[in-house]
Formats: structure tokens, C-alpha cells, sequence
């Protein structure tokens, strides 16, 4: 897979149609995932997911093999989500709820649910606080990055994570205690 997922890339890098459609069966459905997690609906996932393979494609000479590739391909989705939320000014990122933003997890809440349940209640997030959750618990980003990239300070994406998480524990709760499946 090494092998062929280098010579892939090279052809890329040389402009070969049939080696950017092998790229894109190769990851479209993973990175449809991550596309998913930041769009408000399909339609929105099915647009960040063009966008980021147009410009992967048009980056893909700056990926030196530094590193995994589909870290890289991870990158440009989530920057492309971000792009659009910026140029439909989806974002109001200023605290709307105020807490210590504390580091808890779940783990109190003890409940089968699938991960794909969880993400549907993910989805149901408002948007500011989608964002953030998505950046932070999902992708790994620092409170620091996550304020660098969408221009909001280290303390509102801390709030905002805070929220995202009052509002999932409460709904996984609520289902885990109601005894509902979800899907």
C-alpha cells in the first residue's frame, strides 16, 4: 500500500487525472467523515469535500512524504471546512455560555451508543460550538490553535468547548436514562 500510495502521489505531482481519481477513491470516504462532522447538512460536506480535493491537489507538490499523507488530506478538509464557515459567516464564536471549561469526560455516563449515534448528536450542536468541540476533541487542536484559526480568544473556544459538552452530556444522558436507539 506504501509502495502504490507513493507512486499515486507522484503521479499527482505530475498531473496524471488517473492518479488523482485513484487519490480520491483511496480517501474520499474517509475524509468525507471529517467533512461531515463540520458541514450543516450533505450538501454543504459534499462541497468541502470538492473544495479540499481541488486544493490537495493543487498543494500536493509542497507534500514532501514528511509525515502521513492522509494527516496532510486531514488538514486541508479541516482548513476547507473553516474557509467555508468564515466566507458564510456561519461563526459567532464570542462565549454565548460561561464556565471553567474543565477537561471532564464522558466516562461517567456509562452507555452503549455507537459512534456514529454519537456524531449524529454531535451534529446537532449550534454551529460555534460544532466547531470547536470537532477541532479540539476530534482533531487534536490546542485551545491555542483553535483561537489562531478562527479569531476567537483562547477563553471563548475553552467556553465553547465547555457548552459543546454540557449539551452532549446532557443529550447522551437523556437517551442513555430513556432507554432510546437512535438511527
Amino acid at each position: 500500500m506504501i509502495d502504490s500510495l507513493e507512486h499515486i502521489i507522484d503521479g499527482c505531482k505530475d498531473g496524471k487525472s488517473y492518479s488523482k481519481e485513484m487519490l480520491y477513491k483511496m480517501f474520499s470516504k474517509k475524509m468525507w467523515g471529517v467533512c461531515l462532522r463540520y458541514a450543516r447538512d450533505n450538501d454543504e460536506a459534499k462541497d468541502i469535500l470538492q473544495d479540499g480535493f481541488i486544493k490537495a491537489f493543487e498543494k500536493i507538490k509542497q507534500f514532501e512524504g514528511r509525515g502521513h499523507f492522509e494527516g496532510w488530506l486531514r488538514k486541508i478538509m479541516v482548513n476547507t471546512a473553516l474557509a467555508e464557515y468564515r466566507k458564510k459567516r456561519y461563526l459567532n464564536l464570542e462565549a454565548a455560555y460561561t464556565s471553567n471549561a474543565d477537561e471532564e469526560s464522558f466516562e461517567h455516563i456509562e452507555c452503549n451508543m455507537a459512534a456514529d449515534e454519537l456524531l449524529e448528536i454531535i451534529k446537532e450542536l449550534p454551529s460555534q460550538y460544532k466547531l470547536v468541540f470537532n477541532m479540539y476533541a476530534i482533531e487534536g487542536y490546542s485551545h491555542k490553535e483553535i483561537a489562531e484559526l478562527i479569531g476567537i480568544s483562547e477563553g471563548t473556544s475553552k467556553s465553547n468547548l465547555s457548552r459543546a459538552r454540557d449539551i452532549l452530556k446532557k443529550k447522551v444522558s437523556a437517551i442513555y436514562k430513556s432507554g432510546i436507539k437512535l438511527g
